[in-house]
């Protein structure tokens, strides 16, 4: 039997000698990658696949940008759409591709797009700013919406946001694209809730915090006249032992629902968790070191066997094995150099 091919979409900071979305070539059993080519874009902070698989969305200075992915996960280049704010930190679809969601940390915005059925961007649908106290040079306590996902049944839009310490519930109306806030998902005050997630089994929505370095498994129910999100687990991010500047960075289910990773910069480490199917709550497997500073991103291969984590200001990517049964990875080879990696994404081809 053939193997599976894999790629990897790395997005960078352009303000240096990086260009763009970097393409690499997985090689799963070993565990290594290898740089194809790059893509030009101007600052791909997120990028994100379409469900279906054939399309890629890029965050850019000029809005959001759409690519065509080609058997061999090239990326041809589509249209460009503007938000008409300032540009954004994260991006989203619906399951059946017909919506793109943007998060606004510079602005607190939250932005709706159409997508037109052969994957270009369309029409801007809704924009709604977040209010909150405070100036404008003040990170907390002023909007940055650092996220936004739909819940797993489509009925709702979760915003969160990382200055005013909340995770705002929208009603989106598929019909015509429009917002309507109906709930608000209260969080620790000074956390900096930063990135949400739902478990495969829709049941659960895990958020990590960037300030107060934990994440928070809640129950999930959406059957009723208005959304329930119940707090069933805490669960640190960090050792015992760790740097008092540490700050929770990336969110990143395996392929299969079975483990979490996070990272932490300050403390530059990553941690895996056991995600059990039946009751959402995590068990945690090891918290350790990646070999680099400001682990922005993280993924697994698709083995779930290794995970490459992103370090931002160290200008590389290392990669690690995993030992389960004895609860550590070990580092694969030597680093690899890029420039302010910021984002991946790990699609078969």
């Amino acid at each position: 039997m053939e193997k599976k091919k894999y790629v990897a979409y790395v997005g960078t900071y352009t303000h240096g000698s990086s260009e763009g979305i970097h393409l690499f070539d997985l090689d799963v059993e070993n565990g290594s990658m290898i740089e194809r080519k790059v893509i030009k874009i101007n600052n791909p902070s997120y990028i994100k696949l379409s469900h279906n698989g054939k399309f890629l969305y890029s965050i850019a200075d000029e809005g959001v940008r759409s690519f065509r992915i080609m058997p061999d996960g090239d990326l041809e280049p589509m249209n460009c759409a503007g938000i008409d704010g300032m540009r954004g930190c994260y991006l989203s679809t619906d399951k059946e591709d017909e919506f793109l969601f943007v998060g606004g940390w510079h602005d607190g915005k939250v932005t709706v797009l159409r997508l037109n059925e052969d994957g270009t961007v369309g029409e801007l649908t809704d924009g709604i700013f977040h209010k909150g106290l405070g100036s404008v040079a003040e990170r907390n306590f002023r909007p940055h919406v650092n996220c936004v996902n739909l819940t797993p049944d489509g009925k709702y839009l979760c915003a969160v946001d990382l200055g005013t310490d909340q995770i705002k519930i929208y009603k989106f109306n598929r019909r015509t694209g429009k917002l309507s806030l109906v709930d608000l998902l209260l969080c620790e005050l000074e956390s900096a809730p930063r990135i949400i997630k739902f478990s495969q089994s829709e049941k659960y929505a895990y958020v990590i915090s960037e300030l107060k370095n934990y994440i928070t498994v809640y129950q999930y129910d959406g059957s009723k006249k208005t959304p329930s999100f119940e707090l069933i687990q805490k669960v640190p991010t960090l050792n015992e032992y760790h740097s008092a500047t540490s700050a929770a960075c990336a969110l990143r289910f395996s392929k299969d629902g079975t483990k979490v990773l996070c990272t932490n910069a300050g403390d530059n480490t990553a941690g895996v968790f056991h995600v059990d199917l039946e009751t959402g709550l995590l068990e945690r497997i090891c918290v350790l070191p990646i070999s680099g500073d400001y682990p922005k991103a993280i993924d697994f291969f698709p083995d779930n066997r290794h995970i490459m984590s992103l370090n931002h200001e160290s200008n590389t990517i290392t990669i690690f094995e995993m030992n389960y049964e004895k609860k550590y990875f070990s580092m694969k080879g030597k680093p690899i150099s890029i420039e302010t990696p910021n984002c991946i994404l790990v699609s078969e081809v």
